[in-house]
């Protein structure tokens, strides 16, 4: 068996610097693992005139399904050609260009090869995982696009009911019970049936995905204190102890609910292999103070692979050849990981 991972890699918003940590990848000795093909999904134009701006010089070669996976060369870009609907300007978002970001997504999702389906791959299954560089939410619903994210997107695409967002960096895991709300509306949007499906994904994704047996996964209350026994909030008493103590009886590895303030140290931290918080700022600030720039997006509940970098567009950057690389050196490394741990 070829133990090449081909990964799809979609460049995301063209005037963003996507395309440059693309073109950078390439432009030196590789700073992933070399047991992987990158496979990107872009505008070969657009690609080409960002390169020529940023001063590198890389070579595209059209991507031939039918080849033998071989490891990507330093200086080579493998492509699918997608071409964009208006020509792209470093930094200057352009509406029309936004059905071209959603397409770029679709081929590399519903080319990426679900999970305990076995080589060779079929026609419509071609990728072993999906990485994906930040697009700008805004830009697509100026165009018209109805559009909440990647995630929500890439479910969508695979008909997965419940997509869950958990970043990583170095050891810590923290998935997110709920994401973009805004604070007001999170407790009302956490029940004992939305916990259990949140925790279960968690649970069966890192045995799937990372292959960890008996995954050890610490829960955070919502209020401070962890609701203090019921003196600042009773969501802890009446939802999550009760979901927690039903899973466990069905043999998860579960503590909590924990006062998050407390949760994310040594002594907790040492002994868990992923972090549930009820909501995005809860536990998202935490992990990005430890590993803002090499972090990584991971989506759970998908019959997919998909990772993405931590960060967004940064419009100021593209073009300028100031933008770090290593979220999505980490993003890319990770998939292969995950990609290889699925095989065994």
């Amino acid at each position: 068996m070829n133990n090449i991972a081909q990964l799809a890699i979609t460049t995301g918003e063209p005037s963003g610097i996507g395309p440059d940590l693309v073109i950078e990848l390439a432009s030196k000795q590789q700073s992933y693992q070399d047991n992987a093909e990158l496979i990107v999904i872009a505008d070969k134009h657009m690609m080409q005139q960002r390169a020529k701006v940023l001063g590198i010089n890389v070579t595209f070669i059209d991507y031939d399904k039918v080849k033998s996976p071989s490891a990507s060369v330093v200086g080579e870009i493998t492509i699918i050609d997608i071409p964009c609907s208006s020509e792209v300007i470093p930094g200057k978002l352009d509406i029309s260009n936004s059905e071209y970001v959603l397409e770029t997504l679709k081929i590399a999702a519903l080319g990426s090869r679900v999970l305990g389906e076995k080589k060779p791959p079929s026609d419509d299954s071609q990728f072993d995982a999906m990485v994906t560089a930040p697009l700008h939410k805004g830009i697509i619903n100026d165009a018209g696009i109805p559009f909440t994210g990647h995630t929500e997107f890439l479910a969508d695409l695979t008909k997965a009911k419940l997509p869950v967002m958990m970043l990583a960096a170095n050891k810590l895991r923290v998935a997110l019970a709920t994401t973009h709300l805004p604070l007001k509306d999170v407790s009302s949007a956490i029940s004992q049936e939305s916990l259990r499906q949140v925790i279960s994904i968690m649970h069966d994704d890192l045995i799937n995905k990372f292959g960890i047996n008996n995954p050890h996964i610490l829960i955070c209350g919502l209020n401070p204190h962890a609701g203090e026994g019921g003196h600042l909030g009773m969501e802890e008493i009446e939802v999550i102890e009760p979901i927690i103590e039903t899973l466990k009886q069905e043999g998860l590895n579960l503590t909590g609910p924990l006062p998050a303030d407390t949760l994310f140290t040594p002594k907790y931290l040492e002994k868990a292999d992923a972090v549930l918080a009820m909501f995005h700022d809860q536990g998202l600030p935490v992990l990005k103070n430890i590993g803002f720039g090499h972090a990584v997006n991971i989506t759970l509940g998908l019959p997919i692979i998909r990772t993405s970098v931590d960060h967004g567009t940064a419009l100021d950057l593209a073009g300028t050849g100031k933008a770090s690389s290593s979220s999505m050196i980490a993003a890319i490394n990770t998939a292969i990981e995950m990609v290889n741990k699925r095989r065994h």
